[in-house]
């Protein structure tokens, strides 16, 4: 049976592992890095699979922050990583984690304007996510602009510059 626990109960060392196998050794270059930067990931909405003791998946969830080209800050939720050991991809697990960190999102009302870098398809159609506000989004890296997807009735249909909170 999978047990979805906080991500800070298991060993960082299990987690970079895990990230290595879904997403290769080079990951650490990718825009998605660059936007997060350093800060500490959000602790309540960062989940770990574990089965039989193993870490099968985690998600990861970040503050960001859209520094408006109007002056305006804009706080959001970066999604993301959703990682999965690559012998268990396919088999709704990555789903289920991104379901629980969304609900624990909504209750603790972080819900609002949510941001991630992902599959279009597969995100608008089981989460609600698309890219109609984020035409005026830059990155610090590049990034397929219909892969750039946000949710939520604060997130800003505006210009500006993405990146750590």
């Amino acid at each position: 049976m999978i047990a979805f626990v906080p991500l800070a109960t298991v060993a960082g060392a299990a987690v970079e592992a895990l990230l290595d196998r879904a997403f290769g050794p080079d990951r650490h270059g990718r825009t998605a890095y660059k936007v997060r930067g350093t800060v500490a990931p959000i602790a309540a909405l960062s989940l770990a699979a574990v089965e039989d003791g193993a870490l099968i998946g985690s998600i990861q969830c970040w503050p960001v922050l859209l520094d408006g080209d109007d002056g305006a800050a804009h706080p959001l939720v970066m999604i993301g990583p959703v990682a999965v050991d690559p012998d268990r991809q396919q088999g709704g697990i990555g789903r289920q984690l991104t379901e629980a960190a969304l609900a624990a999102a909504n209750r603790l009302g972080l819900d609002g304007a949510m941001m991630l870098i992902g599959d279009p398809e597969y995100y608008a159609r089981f989460f609600g996510f698309s890219a109609t506000r984020t035409a005026g989004w830059r990155l610090p890296g590049p990034v397929e602009r219909h892969r750039l997807l946000a949710r939520g009735e604060r997130v800003p249909d505006a210009a500006g510059m993405l990146g750590p909170r």
